[in-house]
């Protein structure tokens, strides 16, 4: 006979106490509150070195934290509500500790004036432009005009010609900065990544080793094969006149 439904009758989560810390589980949360309900402190702290015993075993992951003991202590006053009294070993953890808030972080407002070289460029700049020494100074333009021409070949993804990459670093740096026209910056390879990888893939290489071998094995098969078909024709229109001539 079926029992008659009664509201009231099944316990369901939504019904429940929230859980304060969910890697521990619901009978965890329910044995802090039983100890929290003990009479007296003998008893809260014998219990509450069994449940710490439990916690630990519950998230070995805890033992790899430096003094997860502490750590398990304080995650018991928090499962409690800070309302367990017990003599923990270590000092007792508050809420306004816990929960503080971080400052907020402010969002970086700077203006870039050629986005796909990006804001390291402008740095750079700034930083050539500090420099005294001639020879020193005319190395850094160098590598920044080089660093700019693989900036700009890697967002667009097509070749770009030196004389634009020398006007960018001109406008960029205010005419302070200047190289010959007739510099030659490093070659970039406007290919993409994958077809770079694809064709510097050893096993790819050896694929192509193996299907050029098995080419020639497969030639030199034919070759052969034409080479005794042609012997056996010879042999056979030999073997013909000399039919031929012979009397019976």
């Amino acid at each position: 006979m079926a029992t008659k439904y009664t509201p009231g009758t099944f316990d369901y989560n939504s019904t429940r106490s929230k859980l304060l810390l969910t890697e521990y589980g619901r009978n965890v949360q329910n044995m802090v509150k039983y100890i929290v309900a003990l009479p007296t402190k003998e008893e809260r702290n014998r219990y509450a070195n069994v449940v710490i015993e439990l916690m630990g075993f519950l998230n070995p992951h805890l033992r790899d934290v430096a003094d997860f003991k502490h750590k398990l202590w304080d995650h018991l006053h928090i499962i409690s509500d800070y309302k367990i009294d017990v003599d923990s070993p270590y000092p007792l953890p508050t809420p306004e500790a816990i929960h503080i808030k971080p400052e907020p972080l402010g969002y970086p407002n700077q203006r870039i004036k050629y986005k796909h070289y990006g804001k390291t460029i402008e740095m750079m700049i700034a930083k050539a432009k500090s420099i005294d020494e001639p020879a020193r100074k005319q190395h850094m333009v160098q590598a920044i005009a080089n660093f700019m021409k693989m900036a700009y070949v890697q967002w667009n993804k097509d070749s770009v010609t030196d004389e634009s990459i020398l006007a960018d670093l001109r406008e960029l740096s205010n005419g302070e900065l200047k190289l010959e026209d007739n510099v030659n910056l490093n070659k970039v390879d406007v290919r993409t990544p994958t077809q770079n990888a694809r064709n510097n893939n050893p096993r790819n290489n050896n694929q192509n080793n193996n299907r050029g071998g098995q080419q020639n094995r497969n030639n030199n098969n034919n070759q052969s094969n034409n080479r005794g078909g042609q012997q056996n024709r010879n042999n056979n229109n030999q073997n013909r006149s000399n039919g031929g001539s012979r009397k019976y």
